[in-house]
């Protein structure tokens, strides 16, 4: 079974999408029809803006978005997906690829949470960290223990959780990890703390825009990094969409479960290749590959 996944912020780089836009008429529709829908000309910055220009989260989580999408639109029939699933913002593209959003409504969705998730971070330093070489049990342990906001929030393959919360929280805790044998505890570059209590003024904004879409029966399962299980029905769509933003990624059990019905090749749609290293990592039997313009002629 194909298993289409869609990566999250961190996959950008400079001159995302213009291969795609350079080649294929649908994708320079589709980035023009971006452009309108945005108010600004995200195109610029993706093909010609610097690594810094990309790292604004009201540019980057767009860019990605539409450079995933855009690619699954210009597969045509080849693009055939039996289930799909996201990685915190890919959660977004895998919903336009499986049909249950459609093109305009996903952007506009993944340009508020931005904007939202921007916002949130203003109003409190926050920060994550990587941990590498701990059992979850004993990072969530930790996480518990420790005074302050910090959560254990990406759960992307064995030995790799990435935890989220307050920076005072996050250097005590990444103190106590590497005490308890972390081979790693480091603090990422990033605005906040994604996937944690501290986006809960985002996640109100963003549910009320997600309330107010009108959202379709997908044509196939989306594994939603919520729940990571098969997921159809458009209220729980909806209602692990919204849970999303303070929730905790659950990536290593989303593949899991995928492999346990029957994925037997992931194709990572969009840019980088930090999904199918994850993959290879939770399961090394499973097939991964990258999605190509290619794939269609």
């Amino acid at each position: 079974m194909n298993a289409y996944i869609f990566p999250g912020q961190g996959a950008q780089f400079s001159g995302m999408g213009l291969d795609l836009y350079e080649n294929s008429p649908l994708a320079q529709d589709l980035f023009e029809q971006a452009n309108e829908i945005l108010g600004f000309n995200i195109t610029d910055t993706m093909f010609e803006g610097s690594a810094e220009d990309l790292k604004e989260t009201k540019v980057t989580q767009p860019a990605i978005f539409l450079h995933s999408v855009i690619l699954a639109k210009t597969l045509g029939d080849s693009f055939k997906p039996d289930m799909v699933a996201g990685h915190s913002l890919g959660e977004f593209s895998a919903l336009v690829a499986n049909g249950a959003l459609t093109f305009e409504d996903g952007l506009k969705l993944v340009s508020q949470r931005a904007l939202a998730m921007q916002k949130a971070c203003e109003l409190q330093p926050s920060t994550m960290a990587a941990v590498l070489g701990l059992g979850d049990g004993v990072v969530e342990k930790i996480c518990a223990m420790t005074e302050g906001v910090v959560v254990a929030a990406n759960y992307n393959c064995p030995g790799q959780l990435v935890i989220s919360g307050e920076i005072d929280a996050i250097n005590r805790a990444c103190e106590a990890l590497k005490e308890e044998g972390a081979r790693r505890a480091l603090v990422l570059p990033v605005g906040g703390a994604f996937h944690s209590p501290l986006m809960e003024p985002a996640r109100e904004e963003l549910a009320a825009a997600i309330e107010n879409t009108i959202f379709s029966t997908p044509n196939c399962p989306i594994y939603q990094n919520v729940a990571a299980n098969a997921v159809i029905d458009e209220a729980a769509i909806k209602a692990n969409l919204i849970s999303q933003l303070t929730a905790p990624v659950r990536w290593t059990q989303s593949v899991q479960q995928m492999i346990a019905d029957g994925a037997t090749l992931f194709t990572e749609v969009g840019p980088g290749k930090v999904l199918q290293g994850l993959v290879k990592k939770i399961n090394r039997a499973s097939e991964t590959v990258s999605a190509t313009l290619e794939s269609n002629s």
